[in-house]
């Protein structure tokens, strides 16, 4: 997700304030990842860098009320960061230059200096990782500025919103994150108009952002709208169409639509290859190698990987984490077809590289390598392997900010390797704090979260909570209605599930309505050829015969109803036996 990336080991944050706001209003970064900057307001008045600080006075002293201490105050923040000197000394002098311009404000007059004072004060609370501290100073910043008044203003606004949704994402809070980046969106369309360059910029940041929230119907309206304004202000096969069409390929291959996406692919390599990018080809040429492996064109896909790996292994060395992520790749290629040895040769490579990283290498990068390579051996039925390298990599993250999400998807991971080992209590918990962090972070409507409810479901079943699985169940039901469809085949998988614990609680009525939906479901859209219609034909013909006969059974123990030889992983909705539970 777009955001402050400021890690404990990363260099001290430097704040610039631009020089001229008003020459370039509201723009956005050309690169990738940081948002506009925070702080580009008009300047304030230059002052001696070589006069010494003066002594830290109460803040309630009557020397606020000048109104050169502010600017003064202010510059001296910046400048201590750019020492090096560390940000707690500079969050002083923003806090007392923050003061300061409020005691001078002119009432009724919003002032310019004073937001961009909050916006540095805001990014030094990030860099010291107090991000619910930053949240409410850029709150109150983005309240100073009117728009009305002119490109300064709406810059301010701008980049208050912006840099607002940045924290968000570092809190792990996506909705709010993507709600701020579209506040800033359309005070950026109101200054400068729809079909601005600057705007194109700002689109396909929020692009990603969605893309991060897995919201791929909004990341591709945006994308569309950034390659029509990039098409009128840049030179055909242009870098900036380049990086619109990559992130236009990853939408499409998210949504199923492989060869849109390798058509935009190979457009991107095309431009790429005009400007000289030879690194970025190769990138390129692993995402054609992920199309290519989908659409199960293995050979082009190997040729793929191949052309990268010998590109990267001559421009950044045989030892860096982009050459393990393609060794990552070929091991999965491998395993698809069933050459077991070539995987497992090249998923020891990758590990090789990431047990001794290269300088500069991230915690991330080598987080989601252990993750990748994980998946690789869970599905060789080595889970005790895939689960050490799980928690690896949560080890990796869990001090590192505005990785939640990533986090709570490994936690999921977790728990189907302790369930697939009969550790049922471990997968509940490792299921629960994944439950919690998606909740926090705004997923839970996802089509994700209603995967992971219902396997922390599967898991209190085992445990004999069958009144907790059930809620976990009815709540998985509604989220995969709404987000897949009652004919999904995970829908399908809770309704079933759903339909044996209410069995097993003793609510027969409610489990042959499901049931008679779920049969309703195939018979008038699915068609009978699946093997589970006959089961759930027959589990229905039990409930009709059983409630007809006494409303007042007694239910079936949990032994009778629960598979023991159920044990598969999310990636299969394989029928089990009677009066199963489905993963």
């Amino acid at each position: 997700m777009p955001g402050l990336k400021s890690p404990p080991d990363a260099p001290p944050l430097r704040i610039a304030v631009s020089e001229s706001p008003s020459q370039n209003p509201l723009r956005t970064p050309n690169k990738k990842l940081p948002s506009p900057s925070p702080s580009r307001s008009k300047a304030s008045p230059a002052r001696s860098a070589k006069k010494p600080p003066p002594d830290s006075p109460n803040p309630d002293d009557s020397s606020l009320d000048n109104p050169d201490l502010g600017p003064f105050l202010l510059k001296l923040a910046r400048d201590t960061i750019a020492s090096g000197e560390g940000p707690t000394k500079a969050l002083d002098y923003a806090i007392r230059a923050t003061k300061s311009f409020e005691r001078c404000a002119v009432e009724g007059e919003p002032s310019l200096d004073l937001a961009m004072s909050l916006h540095v004060l805001a990014a030094i609370y990030c860099s010291l990782g107090k991000f619910d501290e930053a949240v409410p100073v850029l709150e109150r910043a983005i309240q100073v500025p009117d728009v009305e008044r002119g490109p300064d203003h709406a810059l301010a606004a701008f980049s208050g919103h912006m840099q607002l949704g940045d924290t968000y994402s570092m809190l792990g809070q996506a909705e709010k994150s993507i709600g701020s980046y579209e506040e800033g969106l359309k005070i950026q369309i109101q200054a400068l108009g729809e079909t601005d360059a600057r705007v194109g910029e700002t689109c396909r940041y929020l692009a990603e952002a969605h893309v991060q929230a897995m919201q791929f119907d909004k990341a591709e309206e945006l994308c569309k709208k950034t390659l029509e304004i990039h098409h009128a202000h840049s030179e055909p096969a242009s870098l900036e169409e380049a990086a619109d069409r990559r992130l236009m390929a990853l939408v499409c291959e998210a949504k199923g639509d492989y060869e849109a996406a390798l058509e935009h692919l190979v457009l991107a390599s095309m431009a790429m290859i005009a400007n000289g990018q030879e690194n970025e080809v190769a990138a390129i040429d692993v995402s054609i190698g992920n199309i290519y492996m989908s659409l199960c064109r293995f050979d082009e896909a190997v040729f793929s990987y191949q052309k990268a790996l010998t590109v990267l292994k001559a421009s950044k060395g045989e030892n860096h984490p982009q050459v393990a992520s393609v060794f990552v790749r070929l091991a999965d290629l491998y395993h698809r077809t069933g050459k077991l040895r070539e995987s497992k040769s090249y998923c020891e490579n990758a590990l090789r590289i990431f047990a001794k990283p290269m300088p500069g290498t991230t915690a991330e990068e080598i987080a989601g390598g252990l993750t990748e390579i994980s998946a690789i051996y869970e599905s060789v039925n080595e889970p005790e392997e895939a689960l050490k390298l799980l928690q690896k990599a949560m080890k990796l993250l869990e001090d590192k900010p505005g990785q939640q999400s990533t986090i709570a998807g490994i936690e999921a991971r977790m728990g189907v390797m302790f369930y697939i080992l009969g550790r049922y209590e471990e997968a509940r918990k490792s299921f629960e704090s994944a439950v919690a962090k998606l909740r926090a972070s705004g997923e839970r409507k996802s089509a994700f979260f209603g995967v992971v409810l219902n396997q922390m479901g599967l898991a209190c079943v085992q445990l004999f909570k069958i009144d907790e699985a059930g809620e976990l169940f009815e709540e998985a039901r509604a989220i995969l209605e709404q987000e897949c469809g009652p004919c999904h085949q995970d829908t399908l998988g809770v309704y079933s599930n759903l339909a044996a614990t209410y069995d097993a609680m003793g609510r027969v009525e409610d489990a042959i309505e499901i049931l008679e939906y779920v049969l309703k479901l195939r018979e008038e859209k699915l068609g009978i050829a699946n093997p589970d219609f006959e089961d759930e034909k027959k589990r229905l013909a039990e409930l009709l015969k059983e409630a007809g006969r006494s409303r007042n059974r007694k239910a079936k123990s949990l032994e009778n109803l629960i598979d023991p030889n159920s044990k598969r992983t999310t990636t299969k909705k394989e029928g089990t036996k009677k009066w199963g539970f489905r993963i």
